[in-house]
């Protein structure tokens, strides 16, 4: 066994994952590859082909890569683990009128279990992906920052990993740009892979419409919804919409009704099959409850904690301060009102760098809690 140790490297067939499996083996790591298979994309009945992690080229391109460089490779089937938590729960959170994030979801409690789960049964000591993070040791905790390319980084959809996880796991591309990484696979020989466009669609919606997906994953779904109405934020009805699900919060485009000015959907109510329309400054909100908390930098947060808080993945993060609430909740209080807080996405709170935490959030307008 190498000195450096044993380590389950993730394999989607795709840049990242590809280098990093490279990097490691030329560090002198015993690299065993592993590729997921977490969705059969001709069951979706969408308009595109397979693609990322789903289809038996990028399956083909990850065993070729293991083969070529004498390391094992093996095909994990999750489609099943996958199913009956990401995708059941994607679609629950769009009927109970909230924006999911399934890849949240996927990476901390299907993913990493699945990865920690077989690494076990083959003897690594470590797991690596080739997500764009870092991780380190600090004050007896594994802490999740930021990685150098501010551009790719992933921490905030890896906001879940306990420590158990962040303990074994190696992100061998934290440190690197893009461009850089995009270096490494041509000079590996990888040319057409260096050249290979990024992919940022739900792994099972690649049509990135998932308004279809809904459709034809719900039955009835569209004559239980249909004819509900738009109303302002007083009540009045302003017109007829396609039904709550098909809407998320500050969404401007694809509403199909005229008021004269732009509108924003500020509010989504599936009680009433309600979808309250406002103005852009209808958005903007001072505080909001967290819930299901996972501490990464410290083991928990005092009343007045000051932290960056990001609340979606391409947007900035906004200075806060974090209060302990009933029942394992943390409100968050803006310096400056944010706009379009959406329950159901993630908020991930940092200091500096550095993960201290992340959750769903819960409400946005909490004056009642």
């Amino acid at each position: 066994m190498s000195k450096k140790g044993r380590v389950l490297v993730a394999m989607s067939g795709g840049i990242d994952s590809t280098v990093s499996a490279l990097m490691l083996h030329h560090q002198g790591y015993e690299v065993v590859g592993i590729t997921m298979k977490t969705w059969d994309y001709d069951s979706s009945g969408g308009s595109k082909k397979e693609t990322g992690c789903c289809n038996i080229d990028s399956f083909n391109d990850a065993r070729q890569a293991a083969v070529h460089h004498g390391f094992p490779h093996y095909i994990l089937d999750i489609r099943e683990e996958f199913g009956g938590a990401v995708i059941q729960n994607f679609v629950d959170e769009y009927i109970a009128g909230r924006t999911p994030n399934p890849c949240v979801l996927c990476n901390t409690h299907i993913k990493w279990a699945a990865l920690l789960k077989r690494a076990n049964a083959l003897d690594c000591e470590f797991i690596a992906t080739g997500h764009y993070v870092k991780v380190r040791e600090e004050n007896s905790r594994y802490v999740l920052s930021k990685a150098k390319d501010l551009t790719k980084d992933q921490s905030y959809v890896l906001w879940g990993l306990e420590q158990d996880c962040l303990s074994r796991s190696i992100y061998p591309l934290g440190d690197y740009l893009k461009t850089e990484v995009r270096q490494m696979a041509a000079d590996m020989g990888y040319i057409e892979l260096s050249k290979k466009a990024e992919s940022y669609e739900i792994c099972f919606v690649p049509d990135n419409d998932y308004r279809g997906f809904l459709k034809r994953n719900v039955d009835g779904l569209e004559a239980r919804v249909s004819g509900g109405h738009f109303v302002d934020k007083n009540g009045k009805i302003l017109g007829q919409h396609k039904g709550y699900p098909f809407y998320t919060i500050g969404q401007r485009k694809g509403l199909d009704i005229a008021l004269g000015k732009p509108a924003f959907v500020t509010q989504i109510i599936p009680e009433s099959n309600t979808v309250v329309l406002g103005d852009a400054e209808d958005l903007l909100q001072q505080e909001m409850l967290v819930q299901g908390i996972n501490y990464i930098k410290y083991d928990g947060i005092s009343d007045g904690m000051e932290a960056d808080t990001k609340i979606r993945y391409k947007t900035a993060p906004s200075l806060s301060n974090l209060y302990n609430e009933d029942n394992g909740l943390v409100r968050v209080s803006f310096y400056d009102s944010v706009s379009g807080i959406a329950p159901g996405q993630s908020a991930v709170f940092y200091e500096g760098d550095d993960v201290i935490a992340g959750g769903i959030i819960r409400a946005g307008n909490i004056s009642g809690k």
